[in-house]
């Protein structure tokens, strides 16, 4: 599938991956963000204020996407307070989804997140793992309940809505000029996040490069007719953030795992619906990506 496709967000640690492997499956790629940055292989680009729901009517009539990319969001919890993150990240699902919805666009693939499950509060608890889509959700904050917002915005489009749309939660995403030694938006380093399990503990040792999840996006678009409207999907590496095995220092950073802990594989948050209904797998691993 080879169309105009509107990525918000184009500017951002996903986006920028996002737009440059569209463009290089042939897409003529359009580029929506209020941030400089956006890759140069868009087409176009547009700093546009989606949080205003006529900027997102009008965005939608004057490209005429076949498919749409939402992943603009207050991307960082505790970044901005919390009534300004909800209000932004929910505010923008709903509004990019009904402007796309209404203007007759084809295909639409909004982000989510693993923060939905609800980890990180004292004595958080698994109902089993891996964690997998139908997991029950409990976010505990501003940014999670934003993202379950979103999840339910889409499903709600999905059940009357002739437009194909799908939601995933890609895991913490690693840019590639991150493997290279680069600091994240937690200011450490990959490395570090390896030399510091209590660091990629914080996110339960899930990641994916962001090529790999800017693959899932070109697969999940192309699949969309094929498969149940409203879906929702974990993307996410094939392996944990940890050098030691997973069963053995979960446990140790979050000690309410303990009693599923030997359960658990190779990730916290298992990928199988997407590789069952979508054909897709992370292709790589920080043992083959990280540089310094």
């Amino acid at each position: 599938m080879m169309t105009r496709t509107l990525v918000t967000g184009s500017a951002g640690r996903l986006g920028r991956s996002v737009v440059s492997a569209l463009a290089a499956a042939g897409h003529e790629v359009i580029g929506i963000d209020r941030a400089p940055g956006t890759p140069a292989q868009a087409a176009a680009t547009l700093p546009a204020d989606l949080t205003d729901l006529g900027e997102a009517y009008e965005v939608m009539t004057r490209f005429r996407p076949g498919a749409v990319v939402h992943l603009a969001a207050i991307a960082v919890p505790f970044s901005r307070s919390d009534a300004v993150t909800f209000k932004v990240n929910s505010q923008l699902a709903f509004n990019v989804c009904q402007s796309a919805v209404r203007s007759g666009v084809e295909r639409v693939a909004v982000a989510s997140s693993p923060t939905v499950i609800g980890y990180g509060t004292p004595g958080w608890t698994p109902s089993y793992l891996p964690i997998d889509e139908v997991h029950p959700l409990a976010p505990w904050n501003a940014y999670g309940v934003s993202k379950q917002v979103a999840e339910e915005v889409v499903r709600s489009f999905a059940r009357t809505a002739q437009t194909r749309l799908a939601v995933f939660r890609p895991c913490y995403v690693v840019a590639p000029e991150e493997w290279e030694g680069a600091p994240t938006q937690q200011g450490h380093t990959m490395a570090e996040r390896l030399d510091r399990p209590e660091l990629a503990g914080v996110s339960l040792f899930n990641y994916i490069d962001a090529r790999d999840a800017a693959d899932f996006v070109i697969t999940l678009l192309e699949r969309l007719p094929d498969i149940p409207n409203g879906e929702v999907f974990f993307a996410g590496a094939a392996d944990a953030l940890t050098r030691e095995p997973l069963s053995e220092v979960l446990p140790k950073v979050v000690p309410s795992t303990a009693g599923l802990a030997g359960t658990v594989g190779e990730t916290v948050f298992s990928c199988d619906k997407a590789e069952r209904m979508l054909g897709w797998r992370a292709a790589r691993s920080w043992r083959t990506e990280l540089r310094s």
